[in-house]
């Protein structure tokens, strides 16, 4: 038998919104075996990612630090291998560790997962179908193409490794999909659903970002308008009008991305199928979690890096028997920079003081500390790359949102050296939930709005990062 400290299960997927996962009473979506885990243990309504992008979410999780101090701002930022991390100090302390799937922190020896004792790893985004891997080995690991659809590839390497580790030590395994990344490539099993059903659509999905700052115009993110044809898988007629388009093309996109879901969904099934088969469920604790969200058509968008909710919320579902009460739900406020510090929690291991995220086991157990954050730093800096989103930080608070658009790349690899006049947006998010109303220059939000400028400002200071622009005034 493995000792008494649990087992640690780190499910994560690429880009899988929240309201894409009926747990979290989705209109568009089912999925049961994602579901069992939080009728199983604890739904977390209000956790954020710091920096809504792939690389730099990743390398947060990991290190349990912001981008400004791990270096990983964009997706040009490999994370350099030797930064500290929760799963080396888990190995360290008799976990055994390993990574499958999704890593996307960068190749090569300098760049490979460390502080695994197996691993095997897609190459940046890696493909759905017949996927070349990367393998543990020498200088950053050997390639072999694996036949097969990828959502299946990963599930079976980490089966396979699960039922060849050492029964009597705990492990920590993460186990990482690719889907539902674009450009959403269903396998055969799932191709056929939602083939004569119509999708609802989102109620922002012909936004026109008036009374918006010129940065959510400027996006070229739009549903049929910016996407291509391989993300569509067909044609596109350019010759509709940009709401028909819109309407059409979101249809195409929706259905493909729940296709992929469904997959990850089957087969996490098979993972909590095998944890309870072999009697091992009551002591492992079950994480659900994507690197960020996206926008299913919101704002008329099919991407993420705004701050913005659909984008700056992640699911994040936990299981623990022996903790978390079956059904609970938290709404306190919660990073992807705190995971770290709560698997090592978890597993009795002391967390090291450069840490930037807290552990939130209290709130496992139902009880929220009396200084529990009550306000957020978010900060995008992959300054008009890809999609032309521009960079901007900013603060959520339980009611508010402030975000500052200095719109400047400031010499960041991996973004486009341009420059735009700073603009500010502010948010009710009691009136306004849909963020679709800047009250920024309001005057009835005037005191709001310096003070969540001042909170913004001791939050930088707090985090060690700077203020830029307009915004040093």
């Amino acid at each position: 038998m493995a000792e008494d400290r649990p087992n640690i299960l780190f499910i994560m997927s690429d880009d899988h919104a929240a309201h894409a996962m009926s747990c979290y009473g989705s209109r568009i979506n089912e999925t049961p075996n994602l579901d069992r885990i939080a009728e199983g243990g604890m739904r977390f309504d209000n956790c954020f990612c710091t920096n809504s992008i792939c690389t730099p979410s990743r390398a947060t999780i990991l290190t349990g630090m912001y981008n400004h101090v791990n270096k990983v701002t964009t997706l040009s930022t490999p994370m350099d291998n030797r930064f500290q991390t929760f799963p080396k100090l888990l190995r360290e302390n008799g976990y055994q560790t390993a990574v499958f799937g999704k890593w996307h922190l960068g190749t090569g020896a300098a760049h490979c997962p460390t502080g695994f004792d197996d691993w095997a790893v897609l190459p940046g985004q890696g493909l759905y179908h017949n996927p070349e891997f990367i393998f543990r080995g020498p200088d950053g690991g050997t390639r072999r193409t694996v036949e097969g659809y990828v959502t299946d590839i990963i599930t079976d390497m980490s089966l396979d490794w699960l039922r060849q580790r050492d029964n009597d030590r705990p492990f920590c395994l993460m186990y990482h999909h690719k889907a539902p990344h674009r450009e959403w490539e269903p396998d055969e099993k799932h191709a056929h659903l939602f083939l004569n059903e119509e999708i609802p659509e989102p109620e922002t999905l012909y936004d026109d970002y008036s009374d918006r700052a010129s940065a959510a115009s400027a996006a070229q993110m739009r549903v049929g308008g910016h996407m291509n044809e391989r993300e569509l898988k067909c044609r596109i007629n350019r010759t509709l009008s940009e709401r028909a388009l819109r309407k059409w093309a979101y249809q195409r996109y929706i259905k493909d991305y729940l296709r992929v879901v469904a997959s990850i969904d089957d087969n996490v099934g098979r993972v909590l199928d095998w944890l309870d088969a072999e009697g091992l469920t009551h002591n492992t604790v079950v994480i659900y979690t994507s690197d960020q969200g996206f926008f299913l058509g919101d704002h008329g968008w099919y991407d993420k890096r705004f701050m913005y909710e659909e984008s700056l919320r992640m699911p994040f579902i936990l299981r623990y028997p022996k903790e978390v009460t079956p059904g609970s739900v938290n709404d306190d406020i919660v990073l992807n920079l705190d995971f770290a510090s709560l698997f090592l929690d978890l597993a009795g291991v002391p967390i090291p003081e450069d840490f930037q995220g807290r552990s939130f086991r209290p709130l496992l157990r139902g009880s929220t500390p009396p200084d529990w954050r009550r306000a957020m730093y978010y900060r995008y800096w992959m300054h008009k790359a890809h999609h032309n989103v521009y960079a901007h930080y900013g603060i959520r608070t339980e009611r508010h949102k402030l975000i500052y658009y200095y719109s400047d790349a400031l010499g960041q690899e991996g973004a486009i050296d341009e420059t735009y006049t700073p603009e500010w947006e502010l948010f009710d998010l009691e009136k306004d939930p849909r963020e679709l109303k800047n009250v920024y220059d309001h005057p009835d939000y005037a005191i709001v709005a310096k003070e969540l400028k001042e909170a913004l400002h001791r939050l930088q200071s707090e985090v060690g990062d700077e203020r830029y622009g307009k915004d040093v005034d």
